[in-house]
């Protein structure tokens, strides 16, 4: 029987372990909420661009350019305009239909007009057409129905590389050889950056250059806004505290020590969760910030490697042992003091037979390890008594951080190293 069977015992005690999520898919980079915090301005942006489709429809093929690098809410923002745009023009009157197309999947005009169709609902025949006989079948149903079609090209950059000037300059222009046509298809085009605009001919360029939303990474504060709203839609009450969601938007804020990336924030939170299921914790701690962290974070490899092939001193390891042993202490506090840590870095060098620094030489290696980017280190801010350093280690899983660091210590006083 199932019910016997050791696989069947572990897969049920797996399912009906308890989670800290509701709804885990609220993390997830696809996921299209009904909120974009700190993007009401490109949203109102969009909106005037495409306004003619209500107050002219068919006078204008309308488009606009998101440009921006990873993680800065393109896609969704672009989504999120173009459906709630439709919903608004549909109380109006006028039907608008949404397209999205990937552009790294489909890199040929033949490719982006067929995708087109098929997502319209429009057959077509079996027989090979053209590009231009798809566009032709495409608008001759949307003008059947009386309908437009907003299309959005994610990752434009790819289309304009592999199919080049004349494939762009069809999408863009086409209404130009058709006078006649009312103009029922509109273009929101996404790039990472304006670079690739240099391969096609001037007077296209010209044309992609219009109408142009740049997005900016978020900052700490941004980030912290939007984790707050995702972590409400994903996670069961009581289950992730705001010093789990300020200390991601610190590691991923563009004013912090990331460079703003909000998929990378969403996603370290929803790592940290499945930290949390795994070991049965019942809330997202700090530590499994600093696990979700090290596996986004290839950076956190390199530290490891500072550590593991003898780029530290052997007082600059004593002082990582402390600084690592004050945080672990710490469940709800992602930083430690500056006197904790010289007080731990005291006991740590009794433990290990070695005469401790003075203050001044001990802040002299807290700054080379910031330099090398082995530890965060900033001055206490506002709402803390007292001026001094936190310090802060976001690399790796603290347990596995101290292990190395130990074992380098042991190897460098045996004389492991050169």
């Amino acid at each position: 029987m199932p019910g016997e069977s050791r696989t069947w015992d572990i897969i049920e005690s797996v399912i009906s372990r308890p989670s800290v999520f509701k709804s885990r898919q609220s993390l997830e980079p696809d996921y299209l909420p009904d909120r974009l915090p700190h993007r009401e301005k490109e949203l109102e942006q969009l909106a005037m661009y495409f306004r003619g489709l209500v107050t002219e429809p068919g006078a204008v093929s309308l488009r606009a350019l998101i440009v921006g690098p990873i993680g800065v809410g393109k896609t969704t923002l672009a989504r999120r305009f173009a459906y709630d745009f439709a919903a608004s023009a549909q109380k109006r009157g006028i039907k608008v239909k949404v397209v999205d197309i990937n552009c790294h999947a489909a890199r040929t005009l033949y490719a982006v007009v067929t995708s087109m169709a098929s997502q319209l609902g429009i057959p077509l025949p079996r027989r090979g057409y053209s590009p231009r006989e798809v566009f032709e079948t495409v608008h001759d149903e949307l003008e059947q129905q009386d309908a437009h079609a907003i299309v959005i090209l994610d990752e434009f950059d790819y289309f304009i590389e592999t199919s080049g000037s004349d494939a762009v300059y069809f999408l863009i222009r086409v209404y130009d050889e058709y006078p006649h046509y009312k103009r029922r298809i509109h273009y929101i085009l996404i790039m990472r950056d304006l670079s690739h605009v240099n391969m096609v001919n001037q007077a296209t360029a010209g044309y992609l250059m219009k109408n142009i939303i740049t997005l900016r990474g978020y900052t700490v504060a941004q980030l912290y806004d939007i984790l707050s709203y995702r972590a409400e839609l994903a996670f069961n009450p009581g289950t992730v505290g705001d010093e789990v969601l300020k200390y991601i938007a610190e590691l991923t804020g563009i004013d912090g020590q990331g460079e703003g990336n909000a998929r990378q924030a969403l996603q370290i939170l929803a790592l940290a969760g499945d930290f949390a299921d795994k070991e049965g914790a019942g809330r997202v701690t700090i530590e499994h910030v600093r696990k979700a962290h090290a596996l986004v974070n290839p950076h956190a490899i390199r530290i490891q490697d500072l550590i593991t092939e003898g780029a530290l001193t052997l007082h600059q390891l004593l002082l990582l042992l402390a600084i690592i042993r004050v945080l672990k202490s710490k469940e709800t506090e992602p930083y430690a003091r500056m006197g904790e840590v010289e007080q731990e870095y005291r006991a740590v060098c009794e433990e290990f037979g070695e005469r401790p620094r003075g203050h001044t030489q001990v802040y002299e290696y807290i700054r080379d390890l910031k330099v090398k980017g082995v530890i965060d280190a900033k001055p206490s801010g506002k709402g803390m008594r007292g001026r001094t350093t936190l310090i802060g280690l976001s690399a790796a899983p603290l347990d596995i951080l101290e292990e190395k660091v130990v074992e380098a210590i042991k190897r460098l006083k045996a004389g492991g190293y050169p």
